[in-house]
């Protein structure tokens, strides 16, 4: 007798379907070690699994068969990776042991890691395979307890979260103590909770309304001043100005976090918006994603978040240039011999960077020792191409003593957030869908930025004495029509093209 079991392995973000098939042929000697014999391309993970699940079902009570099992997992041309199939293999064993009616078996999946004692402990991923248990048609979801809330997003399934293999069995033997779990619907009305605020910030009221615009419509920026001037403070607090996430976002963000294992022990979805802060000596597999079976790196971790990069020069030149794609597209494309994955990375990026390598540069009270060349050398690090697909440029100046202390608190998030609100929704009125003004195509700007006989001429002065490119005249089209949304203004006008005038470096063309 053959048994089957349903089950999911994790490629990149996506889960893929797995089917368990056991085999209990004859009798035997011994305690059947060498008897148990795994196939379907597993990795080491997968192959340990005959350990637990043979220790698990023993400790819970139940009849491991004295007989030799065949374990296959189809398809045989997809690697399976982690632990994830411990219990569909100890329940597809127990069925072939006739321990488990097979009734429930065809319409049910599940997954989770077993423990010797029988545990269930929660895995990566759950809400992907959620989703795509759902696709393909099943009644029934068995996962570990910790991780139903996320996987109860799904809907026209039934999510159960069990604590043991014996719920499970129990479960599906038709017992009625375990009801299924149902999605918490008040969780969509919840708003996320940051423990910063820019009400924190003194001071730099330039650099808080650069960041306003950023959020408002989806702009990257970059920041240059000298160390303690409060680039990091600033950037750190851009989440809690943007837009709260909404259902479809949120499930975006958790199967991202839940299948790279960086949920950090929380159960359900995630609603606050992402902020990846790498280190600049962090490789560029882990910034953009790889590995021999690629992985989400932090671009695609910061999906509808921020992406901070601090000492944006000292990343390698390579790392930052891969950024050019994702930064234009929101995805990112990781190419491999073997296969080719497309992770989401729409995301703001928000630079940091020193005028110069020691970082006092244009400081009175500190000497610079950075002579022009390394200056020049320093700011090359990153490319014309890069800065192109960076709408805002700000300096933020280290703050006087008398700025700083005794200087009144700054405007709070809350305040912030309403306005950006309100900008995004005359831009997703505008534009369809939740597009901002950053994503408008050129087609779109000509006809959705006309400006009048002003406007034209000051641009046209503005262009002639900044040597400015086309593509550049188009950034600031876009951010001038994120100002005049925030304004609540239908037309952009020259006010709003001269404020977005002063957010480019007056060294480029």
């Amino acid at each position: 007798m053959i048994a089957q079991t349903h089950s999911a392995t994790l490629v990149g973000i996506d889960a893929v379907p797995v089917v368990i098939e056991v085999d209990l042929q004859g009798n035997i000697q011994g305690d059947g070690e060498r008897y148990f014999i795994l196939v379907g391309l597993p990795d080491k993970a997968v192959q340990e699994s005959k350990e637990r699940v043979r220790t698990a079902i023993r400790n819970s009570g139940l009849d491991f068969p004295n007989k030799k099992v065949m374990c296959n997992l189809a398809p045989g041309d997809i690697r399976k990776e982690g632990p994830w199939l411990d219990l569909p293999m100890a329940v597809a064993i127990c069925s072939a042991n006739r321990q488990v009616s097979a009734d429930e078996l065809k319409t049910t999946l599940m997954l989770g890691e077993l423990g010797l004692d029988g545990v269930l402990r929660p895995i990566d991923g759950a809400v992907s395979v959620a989703l795509m248990a759902m696709e393909q048609g099943f009644k029934k979801l068995i996962v570990p307890a910790d991780n139903a809330a996320e996987a109860s997003v799904a809907t026209g399934i039934d999510v159960y979260g069990v604590q043991t293999l014996l719920e499970a069995i129990e479960l599906l033997n038709g017992s009625t103590l375990y009801p299924p779990q149902r999605f918490d619907e008040t969780a969509q009305s919840r708003q996320a909770e940051y423990s910063v605020d820019y009400s924190d910030v003194k001071g730099q009221r330039h650099a808080v309304r650069a960041l306003e615009i950023a959020a408002a419509g989806g702009h990257n920026m970059l920041m240059t001043g000298p160390p303690g001037s409060g680039k990091t403070m600033l950037a750190r607090r851009l989440p809690t100005i943007l837009p709260q996430l909404s259902l479809e976002e949120s499930i975006a963000v958790t199967r991202i976090f839940s299948a790279t294992g960086e949920k950090s022990g929380r159960k359900g979805l995630i609603w606050e918006r992402p902020f990846r802060s790498p280190h600049h000596s962090a490789s560029h597999a882990s910034i953009v994603g790889g590995g021999r079976n690629p992985k989400p790196g932090e671009i695609s971790m910061a999906h509808l978040g921020v992406l901070f990069m601090d000492e944006m020069p000292e990343f390698e030149r390579p790392t930052l240039e891969a950024l050019r794609q994702p930064l234009e597209d929101g995805v990112v494309t990781v190419a491999r011999v073997q296969q080719t994955m497309t992770f989401p990375a729409e995301c703001i990026l928000i630079g940091a960077m020193n005028p110069c390598p020691c970082g006092f540069k244009g400081l009175p009270e500190e000497k610079c020792i950075s002579s022009p060349a390394t200056c020049g050398r320093y700011a090359g690090k990153i490319s014309g191409p890069l800065m192109d697909r960076i709408d805002l440029h700000i300096e933020v100046p280290r703050l006087k003593p008398d700025e700083l202390i005794g200087a009144p608190q700054g405007e709070g998030s809350a305040p912030i957030r309403e306005r950006v609100v309100a900008a995004r929704d005359r831009q997703h009125a505008r534009l369809g869908g939740h597009r901002v003004n950053a994503k408008m195509t050129p087609k779109e700007i000509r006809e959705l930025v006309p400006l009048d006989k002003e406007s034209e001429d000051f641009m046209k002065l503005v262009m002639a004495r900044l040597h400015l490119s086309a593509r550049v005249f188009d950034r600031l089209l876009k951010v001038a029509r994120t100002i005049a949304d925030l304004a609540h203004e239908d037309r952009v006008v020259k006010k709003h093209l001269s404020e977005a005038v002063q957010y480019r470096d007056r060294s480029e063309g």
